[in-house]
């Protein structure tokens, strides 16, 4: 199921609680001790940057994959965090192994995440705030440029991010994505309601998933129905990239909503209504469309508010896809405007050589 750290961080008292948290996934995902303590500084690291430099935001903790679709399916502790603060003028300053601006810092610093983290990004705008994902692994699990994205030339990459209602243990959602040959499976599914049932659906559509991913994504739909009956039934979209031919395929059932951009324009992909596992519509249409170098795919539960924008900055393609998901969770909501379920973003990005 997908058990999620979510622990707001508006002042100092909460940076021990994100350690915990962080600590708890390790164990969780049966990390060793070396990688727990990598963990646990990265994570008191983010959130003392959260208190110190902009007046609070949020860390979001969860059981997730690598980016690169081809690096081993080991399970890794994302640790995201994401604020509305002034962002950060020097981005290359601050990655410094090191560095700091404030005098009563740990002395870690945003470098020094890098360096412990199997996979480190950063987006930050003027005015905006400042997003930072750290994926960290078993030990041996690093990809072969650690602490960097995913090299050139290994294929579409694919993350996201998923964040409970109201801070609770487990979100009924959950996001996954497998490779099967040349093409690069990604599935986003929404348990019916909240907690712990809502969970068990959403994790039955991932097992069903990696079962058979060579399927089309209507088919891959047929059989999710078949191995849902016996849960609360959940929200289902399915894409799928064939990088032979540069097409993209989706097709959904239920409330995922999914947006893809490509020449500089974003336009939705329609799901079906339906309930997958309860009651599946008689025919599925199956949305396809080219696979462009500056092509990017947006997939999101119900949660995220039906009138989000798009984000429209051009850097975002060539970020860790959890980057671009994490930017588009965090802009979508504010204090003044919470998430109203849980809430999770799931990211196909292009190749970094630019390849489609």
């Amino acid at each position: 199921m997908s058990r999620v750290w979510d622990v707001p961080v508006p002042e100092t008292t909460r940076v021990r609680d994100v350690r915990v948290a962080a600590e708890s996934a390790c164990a969780t995902a049966g990390l060793d001790a070396r990688s727990t303590a990598a963990a646990a500084l990265v994570a008191t690291e983010l959130a003392t940057n959260l208190v110190k430099h902009a007046s609070g935001g949020r860390i979001v903790i969860n059981l997730t994959g690598p980016a690169d679709t081809l690096a081993p399916a080991a399970t890794r502790v994302q640790i995201t965090s994401l604020d509305h603060g002034p962002g950060i003028a020097d981005l290359a300053a601050a990655l410094r192994d090191g560095y700091t601006t404030a005098t009563s810092s740990l002395g870690a610093g945003l470098g020094t995440c890098r360096r412990l983290s199997d996979d480190f990004d950063l987006h930050s705008r003027s005015g905006t705030g400042t997003v930072a994902v750290a994926r960290i692994g078993p030990a041996g699990s690093a990809q072969t440029s650690r602490s960097r994205p995913a090299p050139a030339g290994q294929g579409a990459r694919a993350g996201g991010i998923n964040a409970p209602l109201a801070h609770a243990d487990y979100s009924g959602d959950a996001f996954s994505w497998v490779r099967s040959g040349p093409r690069i499976t990604l599935m986003l599914a929404d348990g019916l309601g909240h907690g712990a049932k809502a969970a068990e659906a959403s994790a039955a559509a991932v097992a069903e998933l990696h079962r058979r991913p060579d399927l089309p994504p209507a088919d891959i739909l047929r059989r999710l129905h078949t191995a849902l009956r016996k849960t609360r039934g959940a929200a289902v979209g399915v894409a799928q990239l064939d990088e032979d031919t540069r097409r993209l395929s989706f097709a959904g059932v239920g409330n995922i909503g999914a947006r893809l951009r490509a020449d500089g324009a974003w336009r939705p992909l329609v799901s079906h209504p339906g309930i997958v596992g309860a009651h599946f519509p008689a025919t599925v249409p199956r949305h396809e469309s080219g696979w462009r170098p500056d092509s990017l795919l947006i997939l999101h539960s119900d949660g995220l508010p039906s009138r989000w924008t798009p984000p429209d900055d051009a850097r975002l393609p060539a970020h860790d896809p959890a980057v671009t998901a994490a930017v588009v969770l965090r802009d979508g909501s504010s204090a003044a405007r919470p998430l109203r379920d849980d809430t999770t973003v799931a990211v196909l990005a292009p190749d970094l050589d630019g390849r489609p």
